[in-house]
């Protein structure tokens, strides 16, 4: 124990004499947190919709009301008059406007005479964020259009009642879980496996082979100050990103003992993995080389950005298996959804056995000799 103790001693005082690797094992997750939440997470206020207008009669200008108000409110857009509808079809093209509603002649009498007139809307859909929010809210003005002024007073339609079972989750609060699991990936990545094998290049490890430490107590060292790093990291970004999504759940202690948990099956499994992947490379490239591949393949088909459900099979396949899809669901469930250790236990489960699963089978594959 003693001689495992030493080593994890050398890795956490390397690993505090350089605080700037651990800044920037966690910046990239911070950055990610706060540019794509803000970017994907709010919804398209400000777009330049043109108008062309033939039609000029009283229901044209409740039209024109309704775009006053959007404008004035939820500021989706803002209208911008024109009177020649093949300059203003050009402006869509080159950008200049984001999207042209077309009023056509006779609008107003075919609404009186209940003949179904249309509204034309020509849109830019080289960008579909942009575009599919102009399409949604131009659908909701057009169904408080045909709304009778006078409601009748039994309604024989059939609805429906949605039930949130949460106040709105912005989509910081979203990703927020992705970006503590990648942070803890990146402190694995840099602080475990890239620092492994340039030890191994520098000479540590054939220091190490001068003293009578087992392999077992080499594996067991290095893998339990990979974890301390790691858990450091999924602290940290815990903390910070929870205060910048405005999450309060870091204040009560029972969510922060279940979050301790997953950060701690998250740090085994994760350096358990990396381990495994890195026990018999001797090449300091090749780490380097394999970061941003491991980045996209395990943390994009997580959940942590996007639905899994929007993946196909061989997508989900992966999923099944990669740590970090239940790392993301396990701090999800505790951030966002206060589910209890209920929510999570199956989480924990694979990310422990999962961490344990790879050490063990790490463990034979080490090398005590150079």
């Amino acid at each position: 124990m003693n001689r495992m103790m030493a080593i994890v001693e050398r890795e956490m005082r390397k690993f505090f004499r350089s605080p700037m690797l651990m800044i920037m094992s966690m910046m990239l997750p911070l950055v990610q947190l706060v540019i794509l939440g803000n970017a994907f997470g709010g919804k398209i206020t400000g777009a330049r919709m043109g108008v062309v207008d033939y039609d000029h009669g009283p229901e044209a200008l409740r039209v024109r009301e309704a775009f006053n108000s959007i404008a004035a409110n939820i500021k989706t857009f803002t209208t911008y008059n024109y009177s020649d509808e093949l300059a203003a079809r050009e402006d869509v093209r080159t950008g200049k406007l984001d999207a042209l509603v077309v009023i056509p002649s006779q609008y107003s009498r075919r609404v009186e005479a209940k003949e179904q007139p249309r509204l034309g809307l020509v849109v830019d859909n080289s960008d579909q964020f942009t575009s599919s929010g102009v399409e949604g809210e131009m659908q909701s003005l057009v169904d408080g259009l045909n709304r009778a002024i006078v409601q009748p007073r039994v309604k024989n339609d059939q609805e429906l009642e949605i039930v949130e079972l949460y106040p709105y989750i912005a989509y910081m609060k979203y990703l927020l879980s992705g970006a503590i699991s990648l942070a803890m990936f990146v402190s694995v990545m840099i602080g475990g496996g890239m620092l492994y094998i340039d030890d191994k290049a520098r000479g540590v490890h054939e220091g190490y082979l001068a003293t009578p430490i087992t392999g077992l107590e080499m594996v067991m060292g290095l893998n339990l100050a990979g974890a301390m790093k790691a858990v450091l990291s999924g602290i940290s970004i815990t903390v910070i990103g929870s205060l910048l999504a405005g999450l309060g759940v870091i204040f009560h202690p029972m969510q922060d003992l279940e979050l301790l948990c997953v950060i701690v099956g998250t740090a085994l499994a994760f350096n358990g993995m990396m381990f495994l992947i890195m026990v018999r490379v001797d090449d300091p490239l090749v780490p380097r080389a394999m970061f941003g591949i491991m980045n996209t393949l395990l943390y994009f088909p997580s959940g942590a950005v996007y639905p899994i459900a929007a993946f196909p099979k061989w997508l989900r396949a992966i999923s099944v298996v990669d740590p970090f899809t239940y790392a993301v669901h396990a701090f999800k469930s505790v951030l966002l959804k206060d589910g209890g250790f209920v929510a999570i236990r199956f989480d924990l489960l694979f990310l422990f056995t999962f961490g344990i699963g790879t050490l063990l089978l790490a463990t034979p594959l080490f090398k005590r000799t150079l």
